[in-house]
């Protein structure tokens, strides 16, 4: 399928679906993702411009493992709950998840983004496609808000501003009744990191670095100050899993040193927030 016609923030999901690609063809996979590398042959596109370095690759399989985790949890404690994937992309976490009938599972991308998941992944029962940008408030229209809810987004987060962060923060908590609101975080994100980011990749059109918008936060309470609906439940880094033993030879020093640098850390954590 030619994605040549999606625009530069809608490319940004082909990265986090090759990456999980690369990492189901390893000899040791963190994710093991069954449909990562069905769904990429399907795409006409030269993914080697992307970016996916094997620290990419790493992280983004380490991030949806413990994402996945989380899901499988809360589901666990709630048989007829609601799953929300904001910025869904080609994303199969529900797959992986796989969700017995009672639960609905939501994916909210752009239209085209949408167009294209419906049409590269096979169905589920549980399965709900949105298409509709999270900028806007309507995508809440046709998902129930009184169940159980879990809402979730995987890398999403870097490509918006902080006020947009801010606004999807208050969409989540003023439509559902309750549940958690759970994504990864890369801690703060300096202007110097994030054009460092450009310029590695800057040969690379498409490359996801060029849509980089938050600059993150340090303290995990943050989101508590911008929405006091919102109390954090969990603060987790990748870097301490046990998976960091299969990091790439400079993540695995960055490993290491995160145990007493809370700010390497940060680069690589899961933040829970209930509602």
């Amino acid at each position: 399928m030619d994605v040549a016609g999606l625009a530069p923030i809608e490319q940004t999901a082909l990265l986090t679906e090759y990456a999980r690609a690369l990492d189901s063809a390893h000899a040791h996979p963190m994710l093991a993702d069954p449909l990562a590398s069905a769904t990429v042959a399907q795409i006409d596109c030269d993914f080697t411009s992307l970016g996916a370095t094997a620290s990419v690759v790493a992280l983004v399989a380490l991030r949806a493992t413990m994402l996945d985790e989380r899901i499988r949890a809360f589901i666990a404690a709630h048989s007829d709950a609601v799953v929300v994937d904001l910025g869904s992309g080609f994303n199969s976490a529900l797959y992986r998840v796989d969700p017995p009938a009672t639960v609905d599972w939501y994916s909210v991308d752009l239209p085209a983004v949408i167009a294209l998941r419906d049409a590269l992944l096979p169905e589920h029962a549980s399965a709900r496609s949105v298409a509709a940008s999270v900028l806007e408030s309507t995508w809440l229209e046709l998902i129930p808000a009184t169940r159980p809810t879990l809402v979730f987004a995987d890398g999403l987060f870097a490509f918006l501003d902080e006020s947009a962060v801010m606004s999807v923060m208050r969409d989540v908590t003023g439509h559902f009744a309750s549940g958690v609101l759970a994504f990864n975080d890369y801690g703060p994100v300096s202007k110097l990191n994030q054009l460092m980011g450009r310029l590695s990749t800057s040969r690379n059109a498409n490359s996801p670095h060029t849509q980089w918008k938050f600059a993150g936060f340090k303290d995990a309470h943050t989101p508590e100050l911008w929405n006091p609906a919102l109390q954090l439940i969990e603060e987790a880094s990748g870097m301490h899993r046990p998976e960091a033993r299969l990091f790439p030879a400079g993540l695995r020093v960055a490993a290491r040193l995160s145990h007493r640098v809370p700010a390497i850390a940060r680069k690589a954590r899961i933040v829970q927030y209930r509602f």
